[in-house]
């Protein structure tokens, strides 16, 4: 593809996820709105407050002001602060008003998105607090899809509602993760210098990958199959997502070969901040 054919995949991705979010919520309850996610500390209701406080300050809204508890035990970095101050602001809005807001704000950022007149390796901000930073706009996009198509899956699974593991969306994640497991693979998890690891992962979302670590300690990921690997991990396409992305424990992985660096790598799979 073209660099604005990717801009444009990337948007339609975003969109599906982003739409697919609000139809989930619309119609639910006042009291399913504070139901637990895997996500750590967040509820319904804090997962939509978060995408609706990124595309907000992505339209160049203010940040709210608000005194943020301190007592809140998943909040260990400046990073997650700047995160949580936009979600516990909405923690006292109801239902109708967290629809409207997520309504509205998908209109003004869908509008932005068609007009926007950046080139796709134009720097923008991508805001992170303390870690803000220029990224590529191509970039921004996709990491912006991934973030939403993650958090549509949270809502999913802690309203019971499963879908959308083949998405556009979810193709985006499985490059975007793919890109993270080197390192969580010889650097996180330690694995010495000459280890294969084979990843065999099945579902919606079919692939399989070898993690090669070098004589330096550096990782690779390729799709070349190695016919002995020192570890083989066999799990679905939705457990990856979870283990990758800080969600859920190792329970649904087979694992071949060495079960010491296999229990060391699941330990340290998540590659999201």
């Amino acid at each position: 593809m073209t660099d604005n054919q990717t801009v444009q995949a990337y948007t339609e991705a975003w969109t599906q996820s982003i739409e697919a979010i609000s139809e989930l919520v619309t119609p639910l309850p006042e009291g399913s709105w504070n139901r637990a996610t895997e996500c750590p500390g967040w509820s319904v209701r804090d997962i939509v407050s978060h995408v609706i406080a990124v595309e907000s300050e992505l339209l160049g809204d203010p940040r709210p002001i608000h005194s943020l508890p301190r007592d809140l035990r998943h909040v260990t970095t400046e990073t997650a602060r700047y995160l949580e101050l936009p979600v516990d602001k909405r923690r006292c809005h109801t239902a109708l008003e967290m629809t409207s807001e997520l309504e509205y704000t998908i209109i003004r950022r869908a509008r932005a998105l068609r007009n926007a007149k950046q080139m796709p390796n134009e720097p923008v901000r991508w805001p992170a607090g303390p870690q803000s930073h220029d990224v590529p706009y191509h970039r921004l996009l996709r990491l912006r899809a991934f973030d939403v198509w993650v958090h549509e899956q949270d809502l999913r699974r802690a309203l019971g509602t499963p879908g959308n593991l083949d998405s556009p969306a979810a193709l985006i994640t499985r490059d975007v993760l793919l890109e993270g497991l080197p390192k969580a693979v010889a650097h996180q998890a330690g694995a010495p210098a000459g280890t294969a690891l084979v990843i065999d992962v099945t579902g919606p979302v079919e692939f399989l990958r070898t993690v090669r670590v070098d004589s330096a300690g550096r990782g690779t990921v390729d799709e070349s199959i190695s016919l002995a690997p020192d570890v083989q991990l066999t799990l679905d396409w939705e457990t990856y997502v979870r283990l990758a992305c800080g969600r859920g424990r190792p329970d649904r992985v087979t694992v071949d070969g060495d079960r010491e660096l296999a229990d060391r790598v699941l330990a340290n799979f998540s590659v999201t901040p």
